[in-house]
């Protein structure tokens, strides 16, 4: 056993956080696009801290990596300068968000978490749902490993989003490559990664960033922040005929994802949210659907 496999946490800009086999697809994305910015501050939990999880048994965190972890967050409440930092807590399975697989929706993701003992559980839980049914039924459907499965979990400071935005730097219905498309809802992001609400969706034009359709969802609910997580609500009649995004918030998300895919060299699936007009870059992973 090498002195890396022993790392049971890194933050973001930490060297070796980008290694997927030690983070997981999901982590070890954010931290290669932490040179994009806009990225919030956060750490990533190793798969070698789900395996010692693994081996102790009893379905308990051992002592030492519940410190290491209340340790983490204590640091991440002095980077964002905020005591009981409200983070994300998600999934990072070391196949998850795969140039062949993304396993979207398919383990857990935890919002709102306030307080390091919650994010404790919150990663024990994300652990836990490597069992989830059809994320198991997905490995089978896709030829990959079930019992040597594991999983690293990205904790990072949650934006309080105004909107969120799911974007794509080629079409993903039709495949059309000069075609970016966004889905935006209002509130936090799980009612459109989730499919909860039809959002609204914007077709931008690759070369003219200037020429956008606009098709306005229904947007019948959104997530919101609680006292003890989120919850969903519905959305405002008045707000729901009205566009969430300018065409100028458009064209810079376009730019944006087209920034990313020519950086990772592949078509991009990309979680953004806006707070106070400030745009923010949640998770980037391949499109699956293209052929």
């Amino acid at each position: 056993m090498t002195k890396a496999d022993l790392v049971t946490l890194a933050f973001f800009e930490d060297p070796g956080a980008d290694d997927v086999t030690r983070f997981g697809g999901k982590a070890a994305s954010l931290a290669k696009l932490g040179s994009a910015g806009r990225i919030p501050p956060g750490f990533s939990v190793s798969v070698g801290a789900y395996q010692k999880w693994i081996d102790n048994g009893s379905g308990e965190l051992p002592f030492d990596l519940a410190a290491e972890f209340k340790s983490a967050y204590i640091i991440l409440e002095r980077i964002c300068g905020v005591i009981d930092v409200p983070v994300a807590v998600r999934s990072s399975a070391i196949d998850e968000d795969g140039i062949g697989e993304s396993f979207a929706g398919l383990h857990d993701t935890f919002l709102n978490v306030i307080g390091a003992d919650s994010v404790i559980e919150a990663i024990i839980k994300c652990w836990r749902s490597l069992g989830n049914q059809h994320a198991i039924d997905y490995r089978k459907a896709n030829g990959l490993e079930i019992d040597s499965a594991a999983m690293g979990v990205v904790v990072q400071q949650l934006v309080f989003a105004d909107v969120s935005a799911v974007a794509f730097s080629a079409n993903p219905i039709n495949g059309n490559r000069d075609e970016v498309v966004i889905n935006a809802n209002f509130g936090l992001g799980e009612a459109v990664v989730g499919g909860l609400a039809t959002p609204d969706t914007i077709v931008v034009n690759r070369n003219d960033f200037s020429k956008q359709t606009l098709t306005i969802g229904a947007k019948e609910i959104m997530t919101v922040r609680t006292k003890n997580g989120t919850d969903e609500k519905p959305v405002p009649r008045i707000m729901r005929g009205m566009p969430e995004l300018t065409a100028i918030q458009a064209s810079e998300i376009a730019a944006l994802v087209v920034k990313l895919e020519n950086h990772n060299g592949w078509p991009v699936d990309v979680e953004l949210a806006i707070h106070d007009s400030q745009l923010y870059l949640l998770q980037c992973r391949p499109i699956t659907t293209l052929t």
